[in-house]
């Protein structure tokens, strides 16, 4: 997924020259313009996305030609370019339909990402609404729904609660992506969904409403750092507890592009000096959510399993750090733990049982 941000100037514009028939379009320097002029003359839809192509790419916004696709198409009806047929692609656009494709590829031109211009993007086998600053889900995430979805649909056994074995928690749901297409995946699933923005919890409800899987979400305005008491009295008993955090280095917030800093929610993106301050609070709770031998999911930075496996052995008894999942790039990006009985738990069953 892009990452991509607001810029505020721009250098070119566009003119339109005309010869009887035949008409030219090229950029030329402009001082007063965010964007280019609407021309006189029609276009069709490939010159269109043509146009925006070359002024995508003189103007650096990043990916220009899906850029320019994605929007195009958006407008047209079509989640992509290629579905349409050559008659759609050749017919001119009508002066409204123009001055549509005009407002939206300035607001790209401005580099608002392509989630945020269109207003939506499909995660997996769902179309979600998005807007800023809430966080864009990115292809990674989807990975880590497949680890959760296989584990659900293969829990079984004597040990497992039934009733929790169909419950899962996501922490910082963001458009809600996580917890919907579980839910759209597992009709037996119950969710709950927290996150510390009112944008998320807002734009959450308005996805499972839209997607009709209201019913088996339930979402709270909640934030784990400041919360903990709240989060434990809403939530108990879970098989499963997902989260996609803010895991970035605080030092490595300011070496990402502009874009990102200046749209999304940065309390979505950095996680503090080591990237592990929301994680670390998850990890607390945890074992006061699961049920015995439930799950934690956790997408993280590629540092971060060994720092999180340590962590754990030190300071949350109850947890055991499972295994270190890669992402299709190769990277370790998926962390598993589970709950287990302490020690002291086990030490009270056997004087119980003698």
């Amino acid at each position: 997924m892009w990452r991509m941000s607001l810029s505020t100037s721009c250098r070119a514009c566009l003119r339109c020259r005309s010869s009887g028939s035949k008409r030219t379009w090229s950029f030329h320097a402009a001082s007063a313009c965010s964007a280019p002029a609407l021309p006189a003359g029609r276009i069709t839809t490939l010159q269109a996305v043509d146009f925006w192509r070359r002024h995508f790419e003189e103007r650096g916004v990043p990916e220009p030609e899906h850029s320019s696709q994605y929007i195009i198409a958006h407008l047209l009806g079509a989640k992509t370019i290629e579905s349409l047929d050559q008659e759609r692609l050749t017919e001119f656009l009508s002066q409204e339909k123009m001055k549509q494709v005009w407002q939206l590829c300035s607001k790209r031109l401005s580099r608002m990402p392509v989630q945020y211009v269109i207003e939506e993007w499909d995660f997996r086998d769902l179309t979600l609404k998005m807007r800023p600053p809430v966080f864009i889900p990115r292809p990674e995430t989807e990975e880590l729904v497949e680890l959760v979805l296989t584990d659900l649909q293969g829990i079984s056994g004597p040990e497992v609660d039934a009733d929790s074995q169909q419950t899962c928690l996501e922490v910082g749901c963001g458009s809600g992506a996580v917890s919907l297409s579980l839910l759209k995946s597992l009709p037996q699933l119950k969710a709950f969904a927290l996150d510390r923005s009112l944008d998320a919890v807002d734009l959450t409800r308005e996805n499972a409403l839209r997607l009709g899987l209201l019913d088996r979400l339930k979402i709270y305005h909640v934030d784990v750092m400041k919360g903990p008491e709240t989060v434990l009295s809403l939530c108990r008993s879970f098989s499963a507890l997902v989260s996609n955090p803010p895991y970035l280095f605080s030092e490595d917030m300011m070496s990402l592009q502009p874009e990102i800093l200046r749209f999304e929610d940065h309390a979505a993106l950095d996680g503090g000096a080591d990237g592990l301050n929301v994680i670390k609070h998850i990890l607390t709770l945890a074992p006061h959510i699961l049920s015995n031998h439930g799950r934690v999911y956790l997408e993280v930075d590629p540092r971060h399993p060994p720092l999180i496996r340590e962590w754990v052995d030190v300071n949350v008894e109850e947890l055991q750090y499972v295994e270190t999942r890669n992402d299709i790039s190769g990277r370790p990006r998926f962390c598993i733990l589970q709950k287990e009985k302490s020690n002291k738990d086990y030490e009270l069953e056997s004087g119980l049982r003698n």
